[in-house]
């Protein structure tokens, strides 16, 4: 009897383990249709690819497969890569997200693991973005916007007033943070939108808890937000009730 229960359990806890390691092998990439008042009248819309986390994952032929349309850059929301991941996989990761248009790049916690002389060369060679506190101003259809870049809030490395330094708060402008928190430090500025990772969506959730909130759009104090499961794990490679993401944004003007 105690030997037969034993066993229904064995096999049980063999099939979930199973299940979650295959949710967090996901390769897919959702599709989102975000409304945001800032959104200059001209535009039809703004189309972003937002991968975050990707940890030590690959980022597949598949997935880019998955993005059809035009798309106007691609952001990664910090965590490229984590300790133990080779220059190589990393430089793979770029390549096949750079098929997809120019990239946009903030720093995520893990990323401080990585050789930064080394992450910086990928970067000039690939044409990647990297804002460290820092802001650009670019044109979609003949309008300005800006796109801000924080570091990561965790590190302590967070600097808001630096960041939105010289920005013309008259343009719509699009806040990149990999810590969803920065939401608390940007009350006074200008965010038309956030995009944040960081949490994975809790990563292994039980009867819906979890360490962190599911990703998804949020609001805080009327400045909209979104942030991602994310793409990879860290710790263990497992999910449970935490998808992994990657995301194709569409953004348009709210009513």
């Amino acid at each position: 009897m105690i030997v037969g229960i034993i066993g229904v359990l064995v096999v049980a806890a063999i099939v979930l383990l199973t299940y979650m390691a295959k949710e967090a092998q996901r390769t897919v990439v959702e599709q989102e249709h975000i409304e945001v008042k800032g959104v200059p009248k001209e535009w039809q819309s703004l189309r972003i690819f937002f991968i975050s986390d990707i940890h030590k994952r690959t980022v597949t032929k598949s997935l880019i497969e998955q993005v059809k349309g035009h798309i106007d850059f691609v952001v990664i929301g910090g965590d490229l890569a984590e300790k133990g991941v080779s220059p190589q996989q990393i430089e793979a990761n770029i390549k096949q997200l750079r098929q997809l248009g120019s990239i946009y790049f903030v720093w995520g916690n893990n990323d401080y693991e990585i050789n930064q002389q080394s992450l910086a060369a990928l970067f000039k060679k690939h044409e990647v973005v990297a804002l460290k506190n820092e802001a650009i101003c670019i044109e979609k259809e003949g309008v300005s916007y800006n796109i801000v870049g924080v570091d990561d809030l965790s590190e302590g490395h967070l600097n808001i007033n630096q960041a939105y330094n010289g920005v013309n708060q008259q343009h719509f402008t699009l806040l990149l943070s990999h810590n969803p928190d920065a939401i608390f430090e940007v009350e006074k500025q200008r965010v038309d939108l956030m995009l944040s990772g960081h949490t994975h969506g809790g990563q292994i959730r039980l009867l819906g808890l979890g360490p962190y909130e599911l990703g998804g759009l949020k609001t805080h104090k009327d400045i909209v937000y979104f942030v991602s499961n994310g793409y990879g794990t860290t710790s263990l490679p497992l999910r449970l009730e935490a998808k992994a993401k990657a995301h194709v944004l569409t953004i348009t003007r709210a009513n």
